[in-house]
């Protein structure tokens, strides 16, 4: 993705496909002032799948590093209205 960012483009017809035709439940959490994925980013995803959550943040573009507490906590709300549950993994241990 950091070598060359353009082939994902060419991605995008494929995943607005998905989004049409799967509806999966969708959390877009943007920070306000990034220069580099501006709003209008987040804002496409309504396009395909309008009930697309999106939020905005008033950071940049490291929202986690200065929003972290409330980015998780947008994240359990989502995943709770939308019944997502944490998987349960047990530990095996070979020996």
């Amino acid at each position: 993705m950091f070598i060359d960012y353009a082939s994902n483009e060419e991605l995008y017809p494929k995943f607005q496909e998905y989004f049409r035709e799967s509806k999966p439940p969708l959390l877009a959490i943007w920070g306000r002032n990034d220069p580099f994925f501006i709003p209008a980013g987040a804002e496409a995803f309504r396009k395909d799948l309008p009930n697309a959550k999106v939020q905005f943040l008033d950071t940049g573009h490291f929202a986690l590093e200065t929003h972290v507490v409330e980015i998780a906590t947008a994240m359990n709300d989502f995943l709770a209205v939308n019944s997502i549950e944490r998987r349960r993994t047990e530990s095996v241990v070979s020996r």
